[in-house]
């Protein structure tokens, strides 16, 4: 009987993380690494009207490794914080093969089981890698006056080799502290990035984050970015294009995603 499931699986090529990693049988698609980065205060979801709240940005950068003899082009599902306050999708998109280019693609939310779904964009070569990325806002961050604050939970979906999660600290924040202290710290492009890793991570291990921070500034940091290119007198096609790589078929992260996964694949 697991034979002839595990063959219609190969037939159909429908893939879910959530679910493939519950029998080594049916183990088609391995969660080789994931990026996380949390982005407090960062931007807006396009669609918000009104923006007297503190912002929050989260974005999944998934790599995952074809471990069967076949091309697999089929389903992909994946568990999200859904129920968390006004949760919304920024983007959903996969990689071409060559990793020059994403794909944005249409996706389901599965609201009941707390899932994300969408079918991948092209076939997956038998031991090839399929790397994809999920933006998504809530209103999580608590605010008192110019004090927030974060609680951010993660639970592995599978067994994944490599789990980074990455949090980035807005423009003027202060008293910026993070529980249990980072691995690392980095001030790269001006921007304060404080990282954590984690190797073989099991299907259902919790990882648990506590954020503080102080910020008079109540605009988020991609609007003032924008706003100290216009002082400088940059042209205005150029901040177009900014708004336009962010939400119109260009990942906020992927430049950035992409090239931690790639750097790790070297390591």
């Amino acid at each position: 009987m697991k034979k002839i499931i595990y063959i219609l699986l190969i037939l159909f090529a429908v893939v879910s993380p959530s679910a493939c990693f519950a029998e080594e049988s049916s183990n088609v698609l391995g969660m080789e690494e994931l990026s996380i980065q949390v982005m407090p205060e960062y931007t807006y979801h396009p669609n918000d009207k009104k923006k007297d709240h503190a912002p929050l940005l989260i974005g999944y950068q998934g790599s995952m490794v074809n471990n069967s003899d076949q091309p697999q082009k089929g389903l992909i599902e994946i568990p999200l914080p859904i129920k968390e306050k006004n949760f919304r999708i920024g983007y959903v998109a996969d990689y071409s093969s060559d990793l020059t280019k994403t794909n944005e693609i249409e996706y389901s939310i599965d609201r009941e089981k707390g899932t994300i779904s969408w079918t991948t964009s092209n076939e997956i070569p038998p031991q090839e890698r399929y790397k994809f990325v999920i933006e998504y806002y809530t209103d999580s961050l608590q605010v008192n006056h110019d004090d927030k604050s974060l609680t951010y939970h993660f639970t592995s979906f599978a067994d994944i080799g490599l789990v980074n999660v990455y949090f980035t600290q807005p423009d003027q924040a202060k008293k910026w502290k993070l529980t249990p202290a980072p691995e690392e710290k980095s001030h790269a492009d001006g921007k304060k990035s404080f990282a954590y890793h984690f190797q073989n991570v099991k299907d259902g291990t919790e990882k648990n984050f506590k954020l503080t921070y102080k910020r008079l500034e109540t605009k988020p940091v991609l609007e003032l970015q924008q706003s100290k290119n216009l002082n400088k007198r940059n042209n205005v096609s150029q901040i177009n294009h900014l708004a336009i790589g962010a939400f119109g078929g260009v990942s906020v992260l992927s430049i950035g995603a992409l090239a931690v996964l790639i750097k790790r694949r070297k390591n």
